[in-house]
């Protein structure tokens, strides 16, 4: 049994590792993107906050999938059309064609971390769900880090098209790997059942509008919900597109080099996802806790950011990227976790599907949102100026100052 759970956590976490990369690989080719496509920085937030739309979309629909069709279909299916995008999106010939293929990827991706989830909520039991779901969050780091420095050197070399196209082709062969070795349930591969698995059993047809009622009319619920679009926003709408430009255009740096300050957020994911399972199931005993403090962490990171804004030397870009990387990213996961335990064991995968669904609308909006305040304070030399980026911040601060207040009404949900 444990070899089999080991497997397909690797497998899974394996196509985790491609979603990703290509959430925020647009922060390392933004300026390669621009330049292929002749685009201002609004167009190109368009471009890069494509992915999310269809993905935001897709939530809900992809959690009733993986609760009726069964999570590994789902996964495979749109994994393909995902795969098909990316190789899409870097052949694309213009602007359209580029923003169609990379929607083709948002979509096919939507279904893989809500289907995962859920096929662990069946091989493991519920004790273990968060370090499970730390070390899936460790693994997107990965991901995240391949986006940044080893991208910003493949796509020196060899161009950003044939790195994108290179990936899509990877990720048939991670496709191939779910389609032969990964099953929804332990009963699937002649196992017997884990004692204390989340969902027990994939549970057929239900009354979709009936269980999205009871989610949706759930108080605690929305006070998750708004602090995932405040931090999506932060994490997708700056880190995931605009802190690359930022830290050229500020600071100077090289695209290596933003790229490896860049990578703190990755490292964070990687390294801290599963000390933050492991503090909040082991430790603190803890979900609020967890989120509480990290959101206010977070607050005093920005607050940082801005007061100092252009004018923190390179160790302490690094640590206070690493650090935000821990405040927004790495706690995601345990703020999942708390969505799934504030309801019903069968109904796991429409909760966890629905509460995923908000960070992306964090994304869209704050994508495009920045490049409008870039635009607004025009091009100079061919950057924009400091002012223009120290704007950016004050917002984001605010955003990160709504997302304390939200999740301090939230409730505790650990049962041990």
């Amino acid at each position: 049994m444990e070899r089999q759970r080991r497997y397909l956590f690797l497998i899974l976490a394996a196509q985790y590792l491609v979603v990703y990369f290509h959430r925020v690989a647009p922060a390392v080719m933004a300026q390669d993107l621009a330049a292929s496509f002749g685009i201002s920085a609004t167009a190109l937030g368009v471009l890069a906050s494509a992915y999310f739309y269809p993905y935001a979309v897709m939530q809900v629909p992809v959690g009733i999938l993986s609760d009726s069709w069964g999570p590994k279909k789902t996964i495979v299916l749109f994994s393909l059309m995902a795969a098909l995008g990316a190789i899409g999106f870097g052949l694309a010939p213009c602007f359209s064609v580029a923003v169609a293929a990379r929607s083709l990827v948002g979509l096919g991706l939507a279904a893989v971390f809500v289907s995962s989830m859920k096929i662990f909520g069946l091989w493991f039991r519920g004790a273990q769900l968060a370090r499970v779901a730390g070390a899936l969050m460790a693994v997107g780091g990965i991901g995240w880090f391949s986006a940044t420095t080893p991208l910003a050197l493949l796509s020196e070399v060899f161009g950003w098209r044939s790195a994108v196209v290179i990936v899509g082709i990877l990720s048939l062969g991670v496709i191939f790997l779910i389609w032969r070795f990964v099953e929804d349930s332990p009963e699937k591969k002649g196992l017997p059942p884990v004692v204390g698995a989340g969902e027990g059993v994939v549970t057929g047809k239900r009354n979709v509008l009936k269980d999205l009622k009871v989610i949706l009319r759930n108080r605690y619920f929305w006070t998750i919900a708004i602090w995932f679009i405040m931090r999506g926003g932060a994490l997708f709408g700056f880190f995931g597109l605009w802190a690359g430009p930022y830290l050229t255009d500020v600071y100077g740096f090289s695209k290596a080099t933003a790229g490896n300050v860049l990578s703190m957020i990755a490292f964070a994911m990687i390294f801290m996802s599963p000390v933050i399972g492991h503090l909040s199931d082991k430790t603190l005993r803890s979900r609020k806790k967890i989120l509480v403090w990290s959101s206010a962490l977070n607050v005093l990171c920005f607050g940082c950011a801005v007061l100092f804004f252009d004018r923190l030397g390179l160790v302490a870009l690094y640590v206070l990227f690493f650090l935000m990387g821990i405040t927004i990213s790495s706690v995601g996961t345990v703020a999942i976790v708390t969505t799934k335990e504030l309801f019903p064991d069968e109904i796991a995968g429409t909760s966890m599907g629905t509460i995923n669904l908000f960070p992306f609308i964090g994304a869209i909006i704050f994508q495009p949102l920045m490049g409008y305040v870039l635009d607004r304070a025009g091009m100079t030399g061919g950057s924009y100026p400091p002012f223009a980026y120290r704007q950016m911040l004050w917002i984001y601060l605010i955003t990160s100052i709504l997302a304390l207040i939200s999740i301090m009404k939230c409730k505790e949900t650990f049962k041990g």
